[in-house]
């Protein structure tokens, strides 16, 4: 009877509470390491191309760490798609309140980048998932309430999904995850590309 291989180690190469919550909600456990890019260095002609160029810029740095050699290694990134332009974090709380007053009543499409490197192989696999958000109309009043809170300055689009510019999202047409920060059902298709199961890496049951 041969022994079970030993679980894979997963890396996450962000600092993104979202990102980690979301894995450990769906069984995994990893570790976090930030890449520290320096993301206005990098480019794309699409917001949905900047995505994924800067998962793969991501991923890609924490994948030559030698402390990583041998795990699996996880970069994402996200970006709103506004009338072709790509938006990340506002700069400050006046960029936030300008971005929220062009944004209600419309939508715009939230594209994640994903990049997954398998350092025992060399190997690395990425692609983009895309998500359509409709967003509310939010008041005058309401917008600098929410900009006041400060939530918006750190996150892309200058929204969330599950904080408090929940009641400001009419709906969406995609992965609700992937609008947090990572498609757990894109994750999956690219760990099948490497040869990996995700529930290969399920951390142990706690009893």
């Amino acid at each position: 009877m041969t022994a079970a291989q030993p679980r894979r180690r997963l890396v996450l190469a962000s600092r993104s509470p979202a990102r980690l919550g979301l894995l450990r909600q769906a069984g995994l456990a990893p570790e976090v390491l930030v890449s520290g890019v320096d993301e206005d260095a990098v480019t794309a002609p699409t917001p949905a191309e900047l995505a994924l160029a800067l998962a793969e810029a991501k991923a890609s740095v924490v994948a030559a760490k030698p402390e990583v050699h041998g795990a699996l290694v996880i970069g994402c990134d996200s970006v709103l798609d506004l009338d072709g332009r790509a938006l990340g974090k506002p700069a400050d709380a006046e960029e936030a309140t300008a971005r929220w007053k062009a944004m209600r009543g419309r939508a715009g499409t939230l594209q994640t980048g994903h990049c997954v490197w398998d350092t025992a192989s060399g190997r690395h696999v990425s692609a983009t998932a895309s998500t359509v958000v409709r967003f509310g109309e939010p008041t005058d009043e309401e917008v600098a309430a929410y900009v006041a809170s400060g939530e918006p300055l750190h996150v892309a689009g200058a929204f969330t999904l599950d904080g408090r510019s929940a009641p400001f999202i009419d709906g969406i047409e995609g992965d609700h995850g992937n609008v947090i920060g990572l498609s757990l059902p894109l994750l999956r298709r690219l760990l099948a590309e490497l040869g990996v199961g995700i529930t290969e890496l399920w951390a142990p049951a706690e009893s």
